[in-house]
């Protein structure tokens, strides 16, 4: 009787162990799935996270206006990415009409883009907000986009920047 108890709770356990890894994984699998269909510069174009909305996609201007006015804006814009996360593409930035860069992460850190999509069109959907990035999380920033040590110690203070939490990403062919 013993033995069948000890068996049953570490059989219990096991499953336990095997249900907690394979959700915990699950997105990681799919990234590096991703990831190993990208290095070699092939497959990049294509959806990341939900399927966009239906609706007209707005300039990037507009969404500035807004931003200044309402403080948060939701919906589609575009541009081209200009910086991507080179550790496991976990953000990007584009370039805004007045000379400011955006950054854009992914809501609940459910997917990634390509890290060798630097350089092409992107669709977002999502939240824009203006807010003030804190010296330790522009210096991580800077360490997962490939900056050297000096350039990140010579990181010093917050910064006031527009971020995008987007929920789709559409990335066309160049």
């Amino acid at each position: 009787m013993k033995i069948v108890t000890k068996l049953f709770w570490v059989l219990l356990i096991c499953l336990n162990v095997l249900a907690c890894s394979t959700k915990e994984n699950a997105h990681e699998k799919v990234s590096e799935t991703d990831q190993k269909e990208t290095k070699s510069g092939e497959n990049v174009a294509g959806d990341y996270g939900s399927e966009l909305g239906e609706g007209e996609v707005t300039p990037l201007s507009t969404m500035i206006n807004s931003l200044e006015q309402n403080d948060t804006f939701n919906g589609k814009v575009e541009g081209t990415i200009e910086e991507v996360c080179v550790k496991k593409g976990c953000w990007l930035t584009m370039a805004l009409p007045n000379g400011e860069k955006m950054r854009v992460t992914f809501k609940d850190y459910a997917f990634f883009v390509p890290t060798n999509s630097k350089g092409y069109p992107v669709v977002l959907e999502g939240e824009a907000i203006r807010t003030v990035t804190d010296v330790k999380t522009l210096r991580h920033y800077a360490e997962d986009g490939g900056a050297s040590k000096e350039e990140i110690e010579a990181i010093k203070s917050p910064k006031e920047e527009y971020t995008f939490e987007a929920i789709g990403v559409v990335i066309a062919e160049k």
